[in-house]
């Protein structure tokens, strides 16, 4: 969700303001994903590199998100969407941490399900299954040998969510900036140059009808050869 900044740096408004737009779009793109029944969403919501940021935009932030969730629950019973956290809750000041998990409670029920990054990278995601997987093979409860795809993805934060058919990246920034580097691996990419706040319906089919149009082929070969085949 890129271009908050500068959303508001073009307008002549604080980050904070840019930081509260896009909490606006996430309310809007959870109703497309409702609409289009996509049943997963994952939002790259709070980095583990973010931390750097002044000390004040931090602050802001982790206020927007307490008074996010307290505005936007009953949005989440309405449309029966369970909230989910993925990334290094220890970090988090422990009044975030509560709210977040006040509200997982709340929901758990749901299938729809709104998954939230936060102190998340996908180096410091890998590590930390690696570490899990380490930890089992010095108790003598895990053979190293055995260690394959789905050992290392059954540790990750969070193991029973599918991995992502498509990446969104707004501001028209050509990384991925730490985000899934795991679960990414054939996860189709649309970047669109809108800022995260400008975000709309029109660029959200522009997206779908995007992937609409790849031909996936996991390594192998198109199922439809094309015309010059």
């Amino acid at each position: 969700m890129d271009g908050n900044g500068r959303w508001a740096q073009a307008r002549g408004l604080p980050r904070a303001e840019g930081h509260r737009a896009g909490g606006k779009t996430v309310r809007r793109v959870l109703g497309y994903c409702r609409d289009a029944d996509i049943r997963y969403l994952t939002l790259y919501a709070f980095s583990v590199e973010n931390w750097k940021r002044p000390k004040d935009e931090v602050a802001a932030l982790m206020h927007l998100l307490v008074d996010y969730l307290a505005h936007e629950e009953p949005m989440l019973h309405e449309h029966r969407v369970r909230l989910r956290i993925m990334g290094r809750r220890e970090d988090l000041p422990p009044e975030v941490d509560a709210a977040l998990t006040r509200v997982e409670r709340a929901t758990a029920a749901y299938e729809r399900q709104l998954i939230l990054c936060l102190s998340y990278g996908g180096r410091t995601e890998i590590a930390h299954a690696a570490r899990e997987l380490a930890r089992l093979a010095a108790k003598g409860e895990l053979d190293p040998e055995s260690i394959d795809e789905d050992a290392i993805a059954r540790h990750l934060y969070l193991p029973d969510v599918p991995d992502p058919d498509l990446i969104i990246r707004t501001s028209g920034e050509l990384r991925l900036s730490n985000f899934l580097l795991w679960q990414a691996s054939y996860a189709e990419l649309y970047v669109t140059p809108t800022l995260w706040p400008d975000f709309g319906e029109a660029d959200f089919k522009a997206a779908l009808d995007a992937f609409a149009r790849r031909d996936r082929r996991y390594g192998g070969i198109s199922a439809t050869p094309s015309p010059q085949s």
